[in-house]
């Protein structure tokens, strides 16, 4: 072993590990050509079939070691699964400020025995679509062309029956930031939706329910895009904008962080030995 192990060092025939290049983007790209060129960077690292996990991803972990570790992926350029590919469609897709990408996570049944994939669910414009990877062509990428999420996700319990896969759950997680050093957690399963317990409508029903949950937590400023662009508009940090009221006041008129002021000041007791002087 060791006679052939030097003799495969020593070869210097051998072609050379083809590395794929990181897709880089103009400003003028569409998102859907951005996403294709991302959906052929994770096809070009390959499925991992060595049963060998290279890269450990806690679902716990902070979204910017998340990020992290999907930058060491890309130097690397291993093979990966469909866990890996939505981390790594994270990371490649965190420019893409108008993109809102969910994770969307498949419990299946086949022969006997019960099989999970995850990919990343993503919106642009109102269509949706999906990046990932798999051993099957259509358990994968999914052109942002699905004018609701139920369609898409009725798109891939298709392509489930085609492989003779039923789909028994489906996790549909929230809006993914787009702040790659967010310590915010990715959240994996807002929704999980069982097709044992539900009616094919109620299915549906339940599945544009989440889809105008996404909406409105976007709409109410809790999700993607990321501050990092907004804050550079802004004259003020929100923390300045927060305490600018307190400096307007005269240093009378002063008191704790967190005080109520009193109906009437008279009833108060001497306080001054407690004010805080910046």
């Amino acid at each position: 072993g060791e006679r052939v192990a030097q003799r495969i060092r020593g070869a210097a025939d051998l072609p050379k590990i083809p590395i794929p290049s990181v897709p880089a983007f103009q400003p003028s790209t569409p998102i859907p050509e951005r996403l294709e060129a991302v959906q052929r960077y994770i096809r070009e690292l390959q499925y991992n079939h060595t049963g060998t996990q290279f890269f450990e991803i806690k679902k716990s972990r902070p979204l910017t070691g998340l990020m992290d570790l999907a930058k060491e992926m890309t130097k690397e350029a291993l093979p990966i699964k469909c866990l890996e590919a939505v981390i790594l469609g994270i990371y490649l897709t965190n420019n893409m400020t108008t993109l809102d990408r969910f994770p969307i996570s498949f419990k299946t049944h086949f022969s006997g025995n019960y099989f999970r994939h995850i990919v990343l669910g993503v919106n642009f414009g109102g269509r949706y679509g999906a990046l990932g990877i798999s051993r099957r062509e259509e358990l994968m990428y999914k052109a942002p062309v699905f004018r609701t999420l139920s369609e898409l996700i009725f798109d891939f319990e298709e392509a489930y029956r085609r492989c003779w896969h039923t789909l028994k759950k489906v996790k549909l997680g929230h809006c993914v930031s787009h702040d790659p050093h967010s310590v915010e957690q990715i959240e994996w399963k807002h929704s999980i939706l069982d097709l044992d317990k539900l009616t094919r409508e109620d299915f549906r029903k339940e599945l544009e329910r989440h889809a105008r949950d996404m909406r409105l937590k976007i709409g109410k400023g809790t999700g993607p895009p990321s501050p990092t662009k907004d804050r550079k508009k802004d004259v003020s940090s929100p923390q300045r904008g927060q305490a600018s009221p307190h400096r307007r006041n005269s240093r009378g008129d002063r008191r704790p962080s967190g005080e109520k002021k009193p109906a009437d000041s008279k009833a108060m007791p001497d306080l001054n030995g407690y004010q805080i002087r910046v």
